[in-house]
């Protein structure tokens, strides 16, 4: 008995012992299974991943949990994150790369493309009238054919279109045709006489009525002049409007972008973009720039994200000038090719700072569209005034920055203002700009290579509708500096190009930069959100016509598939 005692107390210690341990372990138990559960991903990515991340460039696969990137690495360390029901998508052939985002677009525009007549492509004046014809007989007598897209570059009769074109086919409906940037139209005489243009109408300021030799309006209206055939057109409804942000949502996800920098915004526009975003009809991201007649509902809202975190309004798009082809872009010397011109400028410097002044104060962006090296020079000094020595938190914005004077490159990264500059301008305008310009202004034209090296960043677009909108045809302009039939003029300065490391850049780190997002955008890393575009070709190694017949094969925003190319 007094041997078995101590042993009794022995195995009673040890009972009390392992009790407690299970009590601990049960314990502990949830606990452990909700970091497990942490831990386990909804979606994996394996193939070539361009991180984006200088320190780690490449990766073989990616975990995303709850619309965050949770891991990035070797794919032995990926793969046993995967939750029970994960879904692994591998990648068969291509690379998946940080979300490309266009900084520079108009989504309305790009929906109502898909919605109206489409000029993009025409090749000649007279296949342009044969359009024309074709849908005057489907139209109702009176009715209005208005399209968009046309651009005569390239075209054989080597010239604008005019109203003496258009007439025999639409003696009777008004014809409103508006050239691809936005920025000029050929009408027809119906459509003259609907809103009373003659040779007596004065240039509304900040446009140009062209005029022949006799003193006649020959069809062709420039910027501002447009705004008199407006009442011809109509804007579309509200209904229209949703429905042309959904189309061009949809069309976007389709190209491979995952997000939109979004132009020129009507306010009221912001609440569609909103209501879509919330019903799930918004695929992708879009960061908003409302015109000038925002301005007040951006002092009293931005900056505003809504529920969903898709829609982000807090920018304000202003216009210096016009367009280069169109001879509206404001240059300090005339044009080489029509010297009584040197472009227009669409608002005064009083307006400009007035305007500009207010956004300061109230913590608005401000993107400003400017093309030619005299708007340019002229933004850049509006931009020091008001700043005066400030630092440019607010990281107001250059868009095109098209033509530079050499002398105002540096200035970019000195008043830390950003470049919003679209690829595709370049080898498209270069087959023309030379006429345009002289051999002279080409230095500072399209000026990637040199305003990159004077330590300012790059915000790549496509300014689709004006161009087509597809990521392959920016990223192919940035770095090759050649016409997608391969062509490179001598004058089109090929040293202005940019590697692919930077071009990769311009369309994914430098957009999340410029619309305030690099903390959640524009790598792969872990903490971010899933923000993915996959391409079926490698285009950082592929030959660089191979990056033309590339396409879009996963779009992924938020760690949901919106677009997969199946």
């Amino acid at each position: 008995m007094t041997r078995s005692q101590p042993h009794r107390s022995a195995c009673a210690r040890r009972t009390a012992l392992a009790a407690l341990v299970g009590l601990v372990l049960v314990a502990c138990a949830p606990e452990e299974r909700g970091r497990e559960r942490a831990e386990q991903a909804d979606l994996i990515i394996r193939g070539l991943i361009y991180t984006g991340v200088e320190s780690a460039p490449t990766a073989e696969a990616v975990a995303v949990r709850g619309g965050r990137i949770l891991k990035v690495g070797a794919r032995a360390d990926i793969d046993p994150l995967a939750g029970r029901n994960a879904e692994v998508i591998e990648l068969e052939n291509g690379a998946l790369y940080p979300g490309f985002v266009d900084s520079h677009a108009h989504l309305l525009g790009i929906g109502l493309r898909e919605l109206t007549l489409n000029l993009e492509g025409v090749g000649s004046i007279e296949e342009l009238v044969d359009i024309v014809a074709a849908n005057v007989i489907e139209s109702a007598p009176g009715a209005t054919v208005y399209g968009r897209g046309w651009i005569e570059t390239g075209w054989p009769e080597g010239r604008m279109p005019t109203r003496d074109d258009l007439d025999p086919v639409s003696p009777d409906n008004p014809v409103v045709l508006t050239r691809a940037d936005g920025h000029a139209a050929v009408v027809n005489s119906a459509a003259l006489a609907a809103v009373g243009v003659d040779a007596q109408t004065p240039d509304p300021e900040g446009g140009r009525i062209e005029k022949d030799a006799s003193g006649e309006p020959t069809g062709m209206l420039i910027d501002r002049a447009m705004d008199l055939v407006a009442p011809l057109v109509g804007a579309p409804d509200e209904a229209r409007r949703e429905e042309a942000y959904g189309v061009g949502a949809k069309v976007y996800a389709a190209h491979g972008w995952t997000g939109l920098h979004n132009m020129s915004v009507e306010p009221g526009d912001v609440a569609i973009m909103e209501r879509l975003a919330v019903q799930g009809d918004l695929p992708i991201r879009v960061y908003n720039a409302l015109d000038p007649a925002g301005l007040h509902w951006l002092e009293q809202n931005a900056p505003r994200t809504d529920d969903t975190g898709r829609v982000i309004t807090r920018a304000m798009k202003l216009y210096a000038d016009g367009a280069l082809g169109s001879r509206g872009a404001a240059l300090f010397d005339p044009y080489a090719d029509k010297p009584d011109t040197s472009g227009l400028l669409l608002m005064t410097p009083d307006e400009a700072r007035t305007l500009m002044r207010r956004a300061l104060a109230a913590g608005v962006q401000v993107c400003t569209h400017a093309i030619g090296d005299k708007a340019n020079a002229l933004v850049l000094d509006w931009y020091a005034d008001v700043l005066d020595g400030a630092a440019n938190d607010l990281r107001w914005r250059i868009e095109h920055a098209q033509v530079v004077r050499p002398a105002d490159i540096s200035r970019f990264a000195a008043l830390g203002v950003i470049a919003s500059m679209q690829p595709s301008h370049a080898i498209g305008d270069l087959f023309f700009a030379p006429a345009r310009l002289g051999t002279g202004r080409l230095d500072g034209a399209y000026a990637w290579r040199s305003l990159i090296g004077a330590g300012a960043i790059i915000a790549g677009g496509s300014d689709a509708p004006v161009e087509r909108g597809d990521p392959l045809i920016e990223f192919y302009a940035a770095v090759a500096r050649r016409g997608l039939d391969g062509h490179q003029g001598e004058d089109w300065r090929p040293e202005e190009a940019v590697t692919r490391e930077e071009a990769l850049k311009m369309f994914t780190l430098w957009p999340a930069r410029a619309s305030f997002q690099e903390d959640a955008l524009g790598t792969i890393e872990p903490g971010k959100r899933a923000d993915f575009t996959a391409f079926s070709k490698d285009i950082m190694t592929v030959p660089e016509t191979d990056i033309l017949t590339a396409r879009a094969t996963l779009t992924v925003v938020d760690g949901v598939v919106v677009y997969r190319d199946d």
